[in-house]
């Protein structure tokens, strides 16, 4: 898939496949994006913690979102790292996930998918997936030992965390027509995004949401 797959409605890219959906809302926000007031978010700490959004605010650690309550939209803070946002049509229920290179390496794509499954007993081909803007392989160089957990060779390198995510959620099951991924570097598109490793601690941080 490729950026012709998204388009850029209110500040926030939406996958088009996605807003097929009527009961649905999704958008991967620019750093000039207002997120939904009804917001649940966590305190994102870099895991494969995957929590249930009871009600709106921040009030888990943990960097997965689910939820199937109308009205209650769950999301994801990121400024390179990957917002991953994902669809059961047949039980209308969706997830939102935060992958660094931490969280790709700990199957946080993957073991939600998982945990969707676990508790609504969502199949793979129930599913479909987005992955937004993050750092791409022009900008994210990493050393031999963030290689190495990527089956990489132990020296400098240029890791594709989209890539890296995409082939979990195959992994998981999903059917590669139904993942869609921007495409879009946060690092080197300074007009639209927040990037941490462009800015470091003078970055700000993108909201991606996705409610029913």
């Amino acid at each position: 898939m490729s950026t012709r797959d998204f388009e850029l409605i209110n500040h926030a890219y939406r996958a088009r496949a996605l807003t097929n959906f009527d009961w649905l809302d999704h958008g991967f926000g620019t750093r000039h994006f207002q997120p939904p007031e009804s917001l649940a978010t966590l305190r994102q700490i870099h895991s494969d913690i995957i929590v249930y959004a009871g009600r709106d605010g921040c009030w888990a650690e943990g960097d997965a979102l689910l939820s199937d309550t109308a009205g209650l939209w769950v999301g994801v803070k990121t400024a390179d790292c990957l917002p991953i946002l994902l669809v059961d049509a047949r039980h209308r229920a969706v997830a939102a996930a935060h992958a660094g290179w931490r969280g790709a390496v700990s199957g946080i794509a993957r073991k939600t998918v998982a945990a969707m499954a676990a508790r609504w007993n969502t199949r793979p081909e129930d599913l479909l997936a987005a992955i937004g803007p993050g750092i791409g392989p022009c900008c994210f160089e990493v050393g031999p030992e963030v290689a190495v957990q990527f089956g990489e060779p132990a020296q400098r390198t240029r890791i594709d965390l989209p890539d890296a995510v995409r082939r979990q959620l195959l992994t998981a099951g999903l059917d590669p027509t139904r993942i869609e991924t921007a495409g879009l570097c946060t690092a080197c598109l300074a007009g639209e995004f927040h990037s941490y490793r462009r800015d470091r601690e003078k970055a700000g941080r993108m909201i991606s949401f996705i409610g029913v």
